[in-house]
């Protein structure tokens, strides 16, 4: 049986994100049930703030066209969302508003509509971020994603993992495995 790619990233550029760090092990999870998974850093994909003269100018820049057509790619994506003031970073909604520009013969929002999509978050304080995830949801939403139901956070997100970036607590790995799991299983029913 094959299984449908799916796409992970964090919503952060800093080297030690630990958005990063959870979308690594997510990653790890869903490699082990099976699936394929391309995990893409943001920081390897440098955009422009949106600027609609840009765009009208000089089209997508290149960065921003590869990052979409690996969305466009993977029915599945999982995303690790760090929260900024209570909401989504500047570089996550920029990248989401670069990938939502329709190109010449596309169909809207092709790097969203009817795609299944994971939403994670860890930070370092009490909440674990899901502020942040409550304000990326009905942007995701609005696009034709189909996000997921079941979301992970990691509160206290500086003294969760070790060195080498694996969870310090069983319980944590396990509720990630748990909705991971329920992810992949939705993501294999709606693309057999």
């Amino acid at each position: 049986m094959t299984t449908p790619a799916i796409l992970a990233f964090a919503g952060s550029t800093r080297t030690d994100s630990l958005n990063k760090r959870l979308v690594r092990q997510a990653t790890l999870v869903a490699r082990d049930k099976g699936f394929s998974v391309t995990l893409a850093d943001l920081h390897d994909f440098p955009m422009p703030m949106y600027d609609g003269d840009l765009e009208r100018t000089h089209g997508l820049p290149d960065s921003a066209r590869a990052f979409k057509a690996l969305m466009v790619d993977h029915p599945g994506m999982l995303i690790a969302a760090p929260e900024y003031n209570s909401s989504l970073s500047a570089v996550l909604k920029n990248a989401i508003d670069w990938a939502s520009r329709p190109q010449p013969g596309e169909p809207p929002a092709v790097a969203f509509r009817g795609k299944l999509i994971g939403l994670l978050a860890a930070s370092p304080g009490a909440l674990g971020g899901i502020r942040g995830l409550a304000t990326l949801r009905p942007v995701l939403s609005g696009l034709g994603a189909l996000v997921a139901p079941t979301q992970f956070s990691v509160p206290h997100a500086n003294d969760a993992f070790d060195a080498q970036g694996a969870f310090l607590d069983a319980a944590r790995a396990q509720g990630l495995a748990a909705m991971i799991g329920e992810f992949c299983s939705t993501l294999q029913r709606l693309f057999p």
